[in-house]
């Protein structure tokens, strides 16, 4: 394996834990109203917080106090038609990177994508680290839709060439998780570390492969939020294997009423992780809803629990999706404490938990889910 080479004075760890301010001074070209920026992100202790600037004459700043270092997604809507058309739609100029506690000054003649940023150690660093393990998520993204937009309309048609692009695609995600994880290893001190090793592990954890490298990192990096947070995921890991009994916890539902997992002991439950905002989550909602119908008679029950942060959001999905079941939720988003217990790292997820209370199946959905569901209730 290539030997990673160090980065010198990468973030030092002990400056992850104070507290200072920030100020981040934008100018894209001659962009006035209604254009708006939208900047959302989190800090070292997982506190995550949104702010929005109107562009005048192509200007745009936010200030703020920041915990460690951030992590954020920054998008501009230059025509006015609101946040979720500035990050979702085709060609969305968004972006995504870390900061500190920095006078940080962004400049483009034409969007965000194409800017340049000076004045951040960290941002700096930051790119200094992508380098190393291939780039973003972005970049191999953007890599792979180039590939596509330059295959011929009987290619973009053809099956094999089709899965030819996405095994290529997979390759390079396997390639650079596999960097994130060295890197991890060659720079425990370094703040990317934890955030290569985090990316690297995913929502399986292989315990063997990334417990050692977790515990040789510095010791303060692992007291922050998301040291912490891979830590439960390295625990959940065995936690909720197949055959362990299913983490029990307790949260409240749509009336603040609490709800425990025990309560529904004696039956076949599937613990379901979704969002209101999360499409595939909503689109598997109609197959849960016929399951549920079929085999509640039987024994089978189902407990939501939700990544929303949005109350209002919350409510209007199980209204509109008609979710008789029980949903719980703290509304902390990612940082759900149901969420954290049980590793989940993405949406949707599940657990399906037999009536001893052990873990019988994970991830399940669609016609995998209704198989097994015959299965047990027949």
């Amino acid at each position: 394996m290539k030997k990673f080479l160090m980065i010198a004075a990468l973030l030092p760890v002990a400056a992850s834990a104070q507290t200072g301010k920030f100020t981040i001074t934008g100018k894209i070209g001659n962009l006035d109203k209604p254009a708006k920026v939208y900047f959302d992100y989190m800090d070292s202790n997982g506190a995550g917080k949104e702010d929005s600037a109107v562009v005048v004459n192509g200007t745009f700043k936010f200030t703020g106090n920041l915990t460690g270092i951030g992590n954020t997604r920054m998008s501009l809507d230059h025509t006015g038609e609101g946040k979720p058309h500035s990050i979702y739609a085709p060609g969305a100029d968004v972006i995504y990177f870390y900061f500190g506690k920095e006078n940080i000054v962004i400049n483009s003649k034409d969007s965000l994508s194409n800017a340049r940023f000076t004045g951040s150690k960290v941002y700096d660093d930051f790119q200094a680290y992508n380098k190393q393990i291939g780039g973003t998520i972005m970049d191999l993204t953007k890599a792979a839709n180039n590939a596509y937009s330059k295959a011929t309309p009987e290619q973009q048609k053809d099956s094999i060439f089709m899965a030819g692009l996405n095994a290529s695609f997979r390759k390079s995600i396997d390639a650079r998780s596999e960097k994130q994880y060295q890197f991890a290893k060659s720079n425990p001190k370094s703040y990317f570390a934890l955030v290569g090793l985090s990316e690297a592990a995913g929502s399986k954890v292989d315990v063997k492969k990334i417990q050692p490298v977790f515990t040789a990192l510095d010791p303060k990096l692992k007291q922050l939020d998301m040291g912490k947070e891979l830590q439960q995921r390295i625990e959940a890991a065995g936690l909720t294997s197949i055959g362990s009994v299913a983490p029990t916890f307790t949260q409240n539902d749509v009336n603040g009423k609490p709800v425990s997992l025990a309560d529904f002991k004696g039956k076949v439950v599937l613990v379901e992780f979704w969002a209101s905002w999360c499409v595939p989550c909503r689109a598997e909602n109609p197959n849960l809803v016929e399951q549920y119908k079929k085999y509640k008679d039987k024994g089978f029950e189902i407990l939501s629990v939700s990544l929303d942060n949005s109350k209002a959001a919350w409510l209007a999905a199980i209204e509109k999706d008609g979710l008789p079941w029980a949903q719980v939720s703290d509304l902390k988003g990612w940082n759900n404490a149901v969420g954290r217990l049980y590793g989940v790292r993405a949406v949707p997820q599940s657990f399906l938990v037999d009536r001893d209370g052990k873990v019988i199946g994970n991830t399940l959905r669609g016609e995998t889910l209704n198989k097994k569901l015959a299965e047990l209730m027949n």
